[in-house]
This record gives C-alpha cells, sequence and structure tokens, in this order.
C-alpha cells in the first residue's frame, strides 16, 4: 500500500537552498506536485526555481516573523495544491529551510499506514498554564484592550491584557469543548485533515479574528497555535503527536540551532522525515545527506 505525496513550500527570501530543495524532492518523488507561496514583497525569486511541477501562489501575501499572514500563506499554498489536477493523498508543509531526511518511501510507507490523518507535534494551552507556561497563555488565552490615553506606547504598555479565567472564558473562542494549542508550524496531513481544514477556516471566522485580534497589540506567533487548533479539536481527524521533523532547539531561543555535520548521527537516528534548519553555509551537510539518500536508493522511492 502506498500513497502519493505533494508539497507546500513557504519562502521569503532570495535563498539558492529553495532551488536545491525543490530539485531533491523532484527526483526523491517522481516529479511530484509542489505549490511554493513566494512572498513577492520581500524580493523576486530564487534563480532556477520555476520548474516543471512547481507552482506558486499568486497573488501572494506580504507575511511577516509572528503574524497571521503566515497562516494565510499557508492556507493559500494548501488550498492550491489540492486545485490541481495531480492533487496528492498526503501533503508535507515545509520552508526552503527544510531538508529530507529519509527516502521517499519511507515517507510514503508511514504515511500510507499510520492510521492517522495528520502528523502534529503541539500540546494544550490551558487554565493550567498561566503557572507552568506563561508565554503560550499570554499570547492565546489572554483578552486584549487597548489602553485609554496611551495611543503612542511601545510593547505590553500599549494594551491591558485580560486573563483571569472568570473573564477569558467569555471573550475568547475557547472551552471544554474547544481548546487552544501551540506547537511547531510544520506538519503533514493527508487530503481529508486539509479539507477539514480549509472549510473551519472557511466558514469559522471567529477564531482567526481572535488571533488577528490579539495580534493587533503584539506579535503572538498564530503560526504556532491556529491550524494546531483547529487539527486537534476535530473529532472527525486522528492525529499523531510526532510531526516528523529533526529539530534542535537552544532553551529560550525563538529559532532552533542551524544543522551541521555533527548532527549527522542524531538527525538519521531520529526518524524523522525531514531535518529543520539549514541555512546557506549548510553546504557540506546536505552534501552529505545527498550521499545518505543516494545510497538508499531514494529513486526507487
Amino acid at each position: 500500500m502506498s500513497c502519493s505525496v505533494g508539497f507546500v513550500i513557504l519562502n521569503h527570501q532570495p535563498t539558492p537552498l529553495l532551488r536545491r530543495l525543490l530539485e531533491r524532492l523532484r527526483v526523491m518523488f517522481d516529479g511530484p506536485p509542489i505549490v511554493c507561496h513566494h512572498d513577492f514583497s520581500k524580493c523576486g525569486l530564487p534563480e532556477g526555481v520555476r520548474l516543471p511541477g512547481v507552482s506558486f501562489v499568486s497573488p501572494s501575501v506580504q507575511t511577516g516573523w509572528g503574524l497571521f499572514s503566515i497562516v494565510e500563506a499557508s492556507l493559500l499554498g494548501i488550498e492550491a495544491l489540492f486545485r490541481r489536477e495531480d492533487a496528492p493523498d498526503w501533503f508535507v508543509l515545509l520552508s526552503a529551510a527544510d531538508y529530507p531526511l529519509v527516502p521517499a518511501r519511507v515517507v510514503r510507507e508511514t504515511f500510507a499506514s499510520a492510521g492517522v490523518d495528520a502528523f502534529v507535534s503541539a500540546r494544550e494551552v490551558n487554565q493550567a498554564s498561566r503557572r507552568t507556561d506563561r508565554l503560550n497563555y499570554r499570547r492565546y488565552l489572554t483578552y486584549r484592550l487597548p489602553r485609554p490615553g496611551l495611543p503612542q506606547a511601545e510593547g505590553e504598555a500599549r494594551f491591558l491584557s485580560l486573563s483571569h479565567p472568570w473573564l477569558t472564558r467569555w471573550l475568547t473562542p475557547f472551552s471544554g469543548d474547544f481548546r487552544c494549542y501551540f506547537g511547531s508550524q510544520w506538519f503533514s496531513a493527508n487530503r481529508h485533515a486539509a479539507e477539514r481544514l480549509l472549510r473551519f477556516h472557511r466558514e469559522r471566522p471567529a477564531l482567526a479574528a481572535h488571533y488577528l485580534r490579539q495580534e493587533r497589540f503584539r506579535s503572538i506567533c498564530p503560526d504556532e497555535s491556529y491550524l494546531q487548533t483547529i487539527l486537534l479539536n476535530d473529532r472527525g481527524l486522528r492525529i499523531g503527536a510526532d510531526n516528523l521533523r529533526y529539530m534542535d532547539w537552544e532553551p529560550g531561543s525563538p529559532h532552533p540551532r542551524v544543522l551541521t555535520a555533527a548532527h549527522l548521527p542524531a538527525m538519521l537516528a531520529s526518524g524523522a522525515h525531514f531535518g529543520r534548519k539549514f541555512d546557506t553555509g549548510s553546504g557540506a551537510v546536505l552534501d552529505l545527506l545527498d550521499r545518505h539518500l543516494d545510497a538508499r536508493g531514494h529513486s526507487a522511492g
């Protein structure tokens, strides 16, 4: 039993990594459907990325770190992928800073046999998080109001944040029946999950309105919560708790470490499908990954 796999890729830089990733995916997965949301407001397309089977979201949205626009870019990419005549059974959400760690055969077999609709790494934000995870509690479960008389104030001084559960239970979209989640932006899902995700976003705008309202006062990283919350609250979906990505996080840092050759043993032992993140100085470790994939017969995948 196997399945077809497609890709949605987010990019906003003139990086040569995008072309390398696209070429590797096209060879490994035998010309899969790929949709790229490139933020044309930031820069033109990197050289050589208009390849067969690769389409680009048009018009693109202007994205910003920690803003809902990243969610919108992801949804536009997913929607465009499943409008294609060659729409796949599964899709993987990536950025140009990602790279495969296992052959296509492993990816397909995992998706076909896992018995789930999506692989999402996320955990709940709830009232207990007021003590254990104050950052994400403030981001998603508070309700923000303009601070009177200080229209030019910066940062948290610009708003009042209502955080007591007696208030927030009526002012936010979350409840015991619809819980808030946060986690990795990067996930994989099948066509069924994609359809339900897009339908929720289209038909139930109150959740997006909450994130956008919070964002008016300060960036809150909705890309780490909005899609995850929809998927994990959907009782018609089966969710695998591992998003099948390898990342090396430095405690307290908002970004994972750039992966190097020193990470190679851990990456390959992890069972993850993709590693994150790489940059323009990662040529040596990407060459090693290419040799590893070639040795494992990726073209037969």
